[in-house]
C-alpha cells in the first residue's frame, strides 16, 4: 500500500493521504485536504479548503474542489466540503464548501457521476447514486435525495428539495420543489409525471408503480386545494411507502413550493 504522488504535483506535508492514493501530474492538494483510500486525482486537480474526498473517488483533469464558495457574505469561516466514496467527477466539476448561513458544509454522497462542467455550490446536501449531467447546475443550499438525475445544462434555484428516484429533463430551470419520483422538464419546470423509466431500472413492483401513478393522479387532480389532496391521498395510501414518501416530502418545511403539472391555461 503506497501513496503515488507525481513529481510536477503540489502536495502539502499536512494533508492526510490514504492507502493507494494517487495523485497525477500538476495537481495541487490544500493542508486541510483529507484523500481517502485509493482516491486517483487524475492530473490538473485542485483539492483546497477543508475538504474530504472518500474512498475510491476518481477526480478528473481540471476539477476544482473545496475553494472559497460563490457567496458574498462569505467570511473565510471554517466550512467544509465532504465528499464520499467511489464518485467520478469529472473534467471541470466544481464544488464549493458550506457557509454560514447554510450549516458550514456541503456534502455529497457515495457512487455519483457528475459529468463535465457540473457544479455543486455551498450548502448543498447531495444523495447517493446520483447523475449531474454536462453542465448541470446546483444552487446554494439545494438538496438531492439518492438516485436523482439532473439533466444537461439544468440549472436548480437555491433552497430546492429534489426528491429521490427524480428526474430533470435536460435544459430545465427547476425553481420549485420536485417530489420523489417525479419528472419535471421546461425552461421553467413543470411536473410532467412520475419518472417510470427510472423506477422500472431500479427494481419496483408493478403494484409499487400502479400506486405511484394512482396517488399523483390524485394529488394533483384539478379538483380541491393540495392541502385537501394530500390528507386524502395519504388516508387512501396510508401503507404504501412510496407513496408516503411522497406525501411526507409535500408536508415537509421549504422555502420553495412544490413543482406541479402545467394548468390548462399555461
Amino acid at each position: 500500500m503506497t501513496v503515488s504522488i507525481h513529481p510536477t504535483a503540489v502536495v502539502d506535508p499536512a494533508a492526510q493521504l490514504g492507502a493507494d492514493v494517487d495523485i497525477g501530474p500538476f495537481c495541487t492538494v490544500g493542508a486541510d485536504v483529507r484523500l481517502g483510500d485509493r482516491v486517483r486525482l487524475v492530473s490538473h486537480v485542485v483539492v483546497g479548503g477543508r475538504t474530504t474526498v472518500g474512498e475510491g473517488t476518481v477526480v478528473y483533469p481540471f476539477a476544482s474542489l473545496g475553494l472559497r464558495p460563490q457567496d458574498l457574505k462569505f467570511k473565510n469561516e471554517p466550512s467544509t466540503l465532504d465528499i464520499g466514496k467511489n464518485n467520478q467527477i469529472r473534467e471541470q466539476v466544481t464544488m464549493n464548501p458550506g457557509t454560514e448561513g447554510g450549516g458550514m458544509a456541503t456534502r455529497v454522497g457515495d457512487n455519483g457521476l457528475f459529468m463535465v462542467g457540473a457544479h455543486v455550490a455551498h450548502d448543498c446536501h447531495v444523495g447517493n447514486n446520483v447523475v449531474l449531467a454536462n453542465n448541470a447546475t446546483l444552487a446554494g443550499h439545494v438538496t438531492l435525495g439518492d438516485f436523482v438525475i439532473v439533466g444537461g445544462l439544468s440549472a436548480v434555484h437555491q433552497f430546492v428539495r429534489i426528491g429521490s428516484f427524480a428526474i430533470i429533463g435536460g435544459m430545465s430551470g427547476v425553481e420549485k420543489d420536485v417530489i420523489p419520483f417525479g419528472l419535471v422538464k421546461g425552461e421553467r419546470a413543470h411536473l410532467a409525471g412520475l419518472n417510470m423509466v427510472g423506477l422500472e431500472r431500479r427494481g419496483f413492483t408493478r403494484e409499487d408503480v400502479r400506486a405511484l401513478r394512482s396517488a399523483y393522479r390524485m394529488l394533483f387532480a384539478p379538483e380541491g386545494t393540495l392541502a385537501e389532496r394530500i390528507e386524502e391521498t395519504a388516508a387512501h395510501y396510508k401503507n404504501q411507502a412510496q407513496v408516503a414518501q411522497i406525501v411526507d416530502f409535500i408536508r415537509a418545511a421549504s422555502d420553495r413550493p412544490i413543482c406541479q403539472p402545467k394548468s390548462d391555461d399555461e
